[in-house]
């Protein structure tokens, strides 16, 4: 059984109901501070615990036959981890480790870890490999860095293996359009084009349009949420060798704000208003994965392109139910 932390948040609830649809059985723990009860399918059993709470976890453990984790209960806005970074370093960081301590100390030896490409902050070369210097600058990264090093001293220790996936721009939506992204506030690109579509939004507020970039615009690697699920299903496969190790999910491809708004227009058929601002401090020109590792070693392919993240996206907002 496939312990998911996090199940009923926005990538949380979209692996469960990828590894559902491939026979996989699955059990997901979230306090719901930032999921949704509805994103996870009834049959799931589903515990509502809190990463801060040892006892909840363990208690939540000796129920299940778990043979490994996948962990996504974070908090994960950059923003807020600079206005309170107490509260990240508590949940991430704190969290995260009762996790790791409590299934270590239960015999659970694969644990697949949902980290971000914010590692690398302003990097200097462009795609991003993992050979990369890590060099957060917020401290959400931060938090996420804390956690690769607890890992991996873990597997030092104890023989936990685990992967780090450093993921890029999760976009999209369930191409059933069961799913979906959710948050309040919003803080994600094509949720907020998206809501200014439907006329929820005023406009887009555009940081930045002097980046050295064609359209002055910065750009990112944006990848499927369907995409991401497949990468940590290939990410469990790989544990069963007995290695650890770090890959960066993305598409290899970079696509600007402009870009985005306008790929966003032709989906919708609508007109969508926006405002060029200042930049937004910290924020780098461009930040798009070399993903060459996770093709290699897991023998990932990413398959969704823009206009197919965007649709499915689309259809989530047009009709959505939580």
């Amino acid at each position: 059984m496939i312990l998911v932390t996090g199940g009923a948040g926005y990538i949380g609830s979209h692996f469960v109901k990828y590894l559902l649809n491939r026979g996989k059985e699955v059990v997901v723990f979230d306090n719901l501070s930032r999921g949704h009860r509805e994103a996870v399918p009834e049959e799931v059993p589903f515990e509502k615990v809190d990463i801060l709470d040892r006892e909840g976890i363990r208690k939540s453990l000796s129920k299940y036959d778990i043979d490994a984790v996948v962990h996504f209960a974070a908090f994960a806005y950059v923003g807020e981890s600079v206005e309170n970074p107490g509260m990240y370093y508590e949940n991430n960081v704190v969290g995260s480790f009762n996790l790791i301590d409590e299934i270590t100390k239960a015999g659970i030896k694969k644990f697949v870890f949902s980290s971000t490409c914010s590692l690398y902050g302003n990097p200097d070369k462009v795609p991003i490999s993992e050979d990369e210097s890590v060099k957060p600058i917020n401290p959400y990264a931060e938090t996420k860095l804390t956690i690769e090093k607890i890992l991996r001293d873990y597997d030092a220790a104890y023989e936990l293996k685990y992967a780090a996936l450093r993921y890029f721009n999760a976009a999209g939506a369930d191409p059933e359009g069961v799913i979906g992204e959710s948050h309040d506030p919003e803080p994600h690109l094509i949720p907020i084009i998206l809501n200014t579509a439907l006329g929820l939004r005023e406009k887009v507020f555009v940081f930045g349009d002097d980046y050295p970039t064609a359209d002055g615009t910065a750009i990112r690697d944006y990848i499927h949420i369907n995409d991401l699920a497949d990468a940590h299903l290939r990410a469990l496969n790989f544990l069963e060798k007995g290695e650890s190790d770090i890959f960066n999910l993305g598409t290899g491809d970079g696509n600007s704000v402009m870009e985005m708004i306008k790929t966003s227009e032709k989906v919708t058929g609508k007109k969508i208003n926006f405002e060029i601002t200042g930049r937004r401090a910290g924020d780098p020109a461009v930040l798009v994965a070399d993903n060459r590792k996770a093709k290699e070693v897991l023998g990932w392919t990413p398959k969704f392109n823009l206009e197919n993240i965007i649709e499915t996206a689309w259809n989530w907002h047009k009709n959505k139910r939580f």
